[in-house]
């Protein structure tokens, strides 16, 4: 209902157009129910001093969401959700100043505050909101019967506490899952710095090892003088 085109139609004045409590146009709202029950026939009438604009009914729900009902013409004629002239769950009608709306079986999905408005020069003039809901059934709760005493039985103290052996097992099982755990990851850490020790002192010995063969002169290779031949 909250999606009908009417109820888009209504948002868009009010937001561009705010209604107001103007004296000029009043419109009272008086449920006609006194006690409501489910499944009763719910009976709304919206008395206005200007019979001759029409007249729209809406509700607002629990969660501020405002549906869209019905418009009754000057002529009494109605327009339901859909553009349609009749509901299978609303009755409107016009007698004279009085605009009536009926819940023909007023459920949980029709509680909430109603409203009737009047469109007059693109203004929203707005009824206060009659609410309706359903009483809430009150469970009578037992009676608890009176704590008696036995002669001759000493009361023990309410405040003594006995050890709970669901919190000691528990707390084993705690324990024991903490070695679990913590043990494994104290051996791998160990580990860890053990491999990373024999890493660095084979870095160190690999780096001693290193040619240490002197480099000749100006890049060129040690060559032994050659004796020169003698000539006889």
């Amino acid at each position: 209902m909250a999606g009908s085109p009417a109820l888009r139609f209504l948002l868009a004045l009010w937001l561009c157009c705010p209604g107001t409590w103007n004296q000029m146009y009043q419109m009272t709202v008086r449920l006609h129910n006194s006690k409501l029950q489910a499944g009763q026939q719910l009976k709304l009438e919206c008395e206005t001093n200007k019979d001759d604009s029409g007249v729209f009914w809406v509700r607002l729900d629990k969660n501020g969401t405002l549906h869209f009902i019905v418009f009754i013409s000057s002529l009494s004629r109605t327009t339901f959700e859909g553009n349609m002239k009749t509901s299978t769950r609303f009755e409107a009608k016009k007698e004279s100043k009085f605009y009536w709306l009926v819940v023909k079986s007023f459920t949980s999905q029709d509680e909430g505050k109603y409203f009737c408005l009047m469109n007059i020069n693109q203004i929203l003039y707005f009824s206060p909101g009659q609410p309706a809901f359903l009483p809430v059934a009150t469970k009578a709760t037992p009676a608890t019967p009176a704590p008696t005493t036995q002669h001759g039985i000493t009361e023990k103290d309410p405040c003594t506490k006995t050890p709970d052996p669901e919190s000691s097992k528990e707390e084993d099982m705690n324990l024991f899952c903490n070695i679990f755990i913590w043990v494994p990851l104290a051996g791998a850490c160990i580990l860890l710095l053990i491999a990373l020790a024999v890493t660095v002192v084979l870095c160190q010995q690999t780096r001693r090892r290193r040619c240490r063969c002197k480099r000749p002169v100006n890049g060129k290779p040690n060559v032994k003088p050659s004796v020169p031949s003698r000539h006889v």
